[in-house]
């Protein structure tokens, strides 16, 4: 126990490594609040010049990337309504309209707060039910990731305004843009059109830019004379009382960030989606109506995406499988040091895990202290007026465009997915749907044709084994619910029941 409490200290004790995972959660917050720089590309840049660093060296500053970087995307999705990251998406359904009431410094000092308990609830989670969780992720089947992805696309009827059509036609045209591309399976090309720019697919970062940042600015062109809301930043520390009501509502999304992000492929982006779906269905009496600056909007799905960067390192841990893009990395860069992720890592070198979990407490200390600070000058983003921000706005999101893959093509996408997306605003859809379809639709795709293997192409077999596992029969249930509890029936029956 003293060992393994000596090995958690490692960065607290060391003056450098300690400054390395400050550098590293304040170089994440910044990097991740900017639409088109993703934390996975900022770690992916980083392995080449740590090659040559101490592993300890690398993990820590890799560690606080990691931390901040999650966080960071809901700066930006709150100030601007263009999220940094797509597990940003559900924040900027309720942190948009709090900054334009003039309370972007409460908005983010309170998702400052819940990222950082919940990050802690992920930590505890990988140092105390690594196994558990490992074992709970290894019981999901091909068609368990296949329902689990329907399932995202239809829990967009949380993010559409109220109306579920709505919702999954969005959803389903992402689906769709999703699926351009070569086929994973075949290599055949899909939806090309005989375009070899195509064949390569549409980067979903580039889409979200479009259709949060380029349609942004076309929709604010309407409001040119409407003069900028002044920003309250004089308390940007949320009071005891407020935290107390939502620590609840915390620690429940927390969890579901947790279960989620230990599942490989799934991530922050599903986490908070769901933990936005659970918080719209659980809390009787919002501080606002969702989707105009409801508290609890922005506490569910920051909770939940902070606490899966915990969850995301459960299976890498412990089975080598990692449980996101960023995690994936983080396995070729500790591969590049010798060392190989997996059940013999935490028997044979479990210095490293604990080292590993003290990294990630320390970055997540540090996150409060920068989440807190330096909100005075990103308010100043929503006051300055829109002649001036909103061109502003369209460079940057075209130099994020371009920086994804120092492509112009997907500076073109992102411009035609702007324009699209205005006229999906103007006629009453919402665009999260579109970009949560784009990622969802290649895990769709990969688990109905895996689970469709495994049942040798047989479909009564197929559908059969949605009934025979009480794993997937309680997805299918919770699936069943979420259309069925969409309908005007069953919304006309629960008023009576009230």
């Amino acid at each position: 126990m003293n060992e393994a409490l000596g090995h958690f200290l490692t960065t607290w004790t060391s003056p450098y490594l300690l400054f390395l995972t400050a550098a590293g959660t304040f170089a994440g917050i910044y990097v991740g609040a900017i639409p088109g720089l993703s934390v996975t590309m900022a770690v992916s840049i980083l392995i080449s010049f740590t090659f040559k660093w101490h592993v300890n060296e690398a993990l820590a500053l890799i560690s606080g990337i990691f931390l901040g970087g999650v966080y960071g995307g809901s700066r930006s999705a709150i100030l601007l309504n263009i999220p940094g990251a797509p597990a940003a998406i559900a924040t900027g359904l309720d942190g948009y309209p709090l900054a334009r009431r003039g309370e972007a410094g409460t908005a983010i000092g309170l998702t400052t707060v819940a990222s950082v308990y919940a990050g802690f609830i992920g930590i505890l989670a990988l140092a105390v039910a690594a196994p558990a969780v490992s074992d709970l992720a290894l019981m999901f089947a091909p068609r368990d990731y296949l329902m689990l992805a329907v399932w995202g696309i239809l829990l967009v009827g949380a993010l559409s305004g109220g109306s579920l059509a709505k919702g999954i036609f969005a959803g389903a045209l992402g689906v769709l843009i999703g699926m351009v591309g070569l086929d994973p399976m075949t290599a055949e090309p899909r939806f090309t059109f005989g375009s070899m720019q195509m064949t390569a697919g549409i980067s979903y970062v580039a889409a979200m830019i479009g259709f949060f940042g380029v349609a942004e600015v076309l929709v604010q062109l309407h409001e040119l004379k409407v003069k900028a809301v002044k920003q309250d930043v004089s308390k940007i520390l949320p009071s005891w009382r407020l935290l107390k009501k939502y620590l609840p509502l915390s620690t429940r999304t927390s969890a579901i960030g947790v279960v989620v992000g230990a599942l490989p492929g799934a991530g922050g982006d599903i986490a908070a989606l769901m933990a936005y779906d659970h918080a719209k269905r659980s809390v009787k009496n919002p501080s606002r109506p969702f989707g105009e600056g409801a508290y609890e909007g922005l506490v569910a799905p920051e909770s939940a995406n902070n606490a899966a960067v915990g969850g995301a390192y459960i299976p890498m841990m412990t089975l080598g499988i990692p449980g996101d893009a960023v995690t994936a990395v983080i396995i070729g860069a500790m591969s590049i040091h010798g060392l190989k992720p997996g059940p013999m890592l935490m028997i044979e070198t479990p210095d490293l895990f604990w080292f590993i979990v003290g990294s990630l407490a320390l970055a997540n200390c540090f996150l409060l202290v920068f989440g807190l600070t330096g909100i005075r000058l990103f308010a100043r983003i929503v006051e300055t007026p829109k002649p001036i921000l909103l061109p502003v706005i369209l460079v940057l999101s075209a130099v994020g465009a371009y920086a994804i893959n120092n492509n112009p093509v997907d500076v073109y996408w992102m411009l035609a997915f702007g324009v699209f997306g205005y006229f999906l605003k103007m006629y009453g859809y919402q665009v999260g749907p579109v970009i949560l379809g784009m990622i969802l639709g290649p895990l769709m795709d990969k688990s109905y044709r895996q689970a469709m293997i495994s049942a040798e192409g047989q479909v009564l077999q197929f559908i059969g084994e949605f009934f025979t596992s009480p794993l997937s029969a309680l997805l299918l249930a919770a699936l069943v619910m979420t259309v069925v509890s969409q309908t005007r029936w069953w919304k006309r029956l629960r008023g009576r029941a009230a």
